[in-house]
């Protein structure tokens, strides 16, 4: 067996996709007697500078000799990188034996590569004494994510699946052509095995991307023949090929555990705190709050891509109790879920007058309250029940503000009740 990395060859301008790399990779490994027993699609840290979008790593498993196996992707890859791009800089790694037997170091390495950061040399000096094949061109950034794609298959325990339709390659940086209503016909009938297909209340097909790149649509969900079975049934411009991969999207891989006197910047947690200020609506419709745990306080974000999560977040109170999930950037942890753990149920009220029922009024300075037309009197403020929009349990947002890696409420598996998106 023999393991094919592959990085970092696409640009955010010009287009191309690794994904489509890694395909035709695959099939000129057939071509040549080969044969391929599985892709990997690796979705690394989202938090990385130097990404295109969604900071995928490619991962192909096959049968031919490292030696082969190096010239094939390296010829491919020279023809399809798009080296014109200063800040496109792929890497190839090609390791031989089975992708189940790598090293610790290396199964370590593809870990923290999703929820930490690597450098070229740490990557180029891991390979070599891996014994593995490598080569980097216009730097060779993407010699990171290519070993981090060798180790993941030995790193992660969970995959979900992605069935990516390719256009005609000559249509690419053209408008696609592919009709909405069989889209979210389709996406009804693969709901919930597949997921992320469609944001039904924003009216979006998620799975049509914007990027000038080959990608016609992708499909993700927990069962091959589910995604495959969706995107057939979606009505569009020729397909041209097609390739399923298994994947870490999903998943929630990028999260840690952490406490809120630990959080990095560039590292996405999972933490529980308290809600300290009430939630504030700044300029571009961004909501704010403060999270705090013992001394340790941060600012925590919904912004305004991720649309209805945001009435969620104004409807928190100072009290309630939260986990919540998210990048930190800035000192800012964005919002992708929370789940409600405790939420404040009773307010502090002016009294009402049992006598005539009107609410009375301040009686000075530390003299609590009086009814001016009874007499009658009250020491303070009375607890009166609250009426709150949320219940216990995690709350996410939409599927159009979705990350790759993120995983879905639908997709099950949380600790407490769930109020999916779809």
């Amino acid at each position: 067996m023999t393991v094919i990395g592959l990085d970092d060859t696409d640009s955010r301008t010009l287009g191309m996709c690794t994904t489509y790399l890694a395909t035709l990779v695959a099939e000129a490994i057939e071509q040549e007697g080969g044969s391929v027993e599985r892709l990997l699609l690796v979705r690394l840290n989202p938090a990385v500078e130097h990404k295109t979008r969604g900071n995928a790593a490619l991962a192909i498993h096959t049968d031919v000799p490292a030696g082969t196996a190096f010239d094939v992707a390296r010829a491919e890859l020279e023809r399809w990188a798009v080296v014109d791009d200063d800040r496109t800089s792929p890497g190839l790694v090609v390791a031989p034996g089975s992708p189940d037997t790598v090293s610790t170091a290396v199964e370590k390495f593809a870990r923290d590569a999703v929820r930490d950061f690597h450098d070229t040399d740490r990557a180029v000096e891991l390979a070599t004494e891996s014994g593995f094949l490598s080569q980097g061109w216009h730097g060779g950034r993407g010699r990171i994510g290519a070993l981090a794609a060798v180790g993941a298959w030995a790193a992660f325990d969970e995959w979900t699946y992605e069935h990516i339709s390719y256009r005609e390659f000559h249509r690419c940086g053209t408008p696609r052509e592919v009709d909405f209503d069989s889209v979210f016909e389709a996406a009804e009938a693969g709901y919930p095995n597949a997921w992320d297909t469609v944001d039904r209340v924003e009216g979006e097909a998620v799975c049509v991307p914007n990027a000038p790149g080959p990608i016609l649509h992708g499909i993700r969900g927990d069962d091959s023949e589910t995604v495959r079975s969706v995107a057939a049934d979606i009505a569009s411009e020729p397909v041209d090929r097609s390739a399923t991969f298994l994947t870490n999207q999903g998943t929630d891989s990028h999260l840690r555990d952490g406490a809120l006197s630990d959080l990095q910047d560039g590292r996405a947690y999972r933490v529980t705190g308290t809600v300290a200020s009430e939630p504030e609506t700044r300029t571009g419709g961004h909501v704010f709050f403060d999270l705090s745990e013992d001394d340790a306080t941060i600012t925590v974000a919904a912004f305004e891509p991720t649309k209805r999560f945001r009435d969620h977040v104004r409807s928190l109170r100072v009290g309630d109790r939260l986990t919540v999930c998210g990048e930190v950037t800035d000192g800012t942890l964005k919002l992708e879920k929370f789940a409600v753990r405790d939420l404040v149920r009773m307010d502090l009220a002016t009294p009402t007058c049992q006598g005539c029922g009107r609410t009375m009024k301040s009686a000075g300075r530390n003299q609590g309250y009086r009814c001016r037309d009874c007499g009658t009197d009250a020491p303070g403020k009375v607890e009166t029940p609250l009426d709150r929009a949320l219940e216990a349990g995690w709350y996410e947002v939409p599927p159009c503000a979705r990350r790759h890696i993120a995983k879905p409420l639908v997709r099950g598996g949380f600790d407490a009740p769930t109020h999916p998106e779809r």
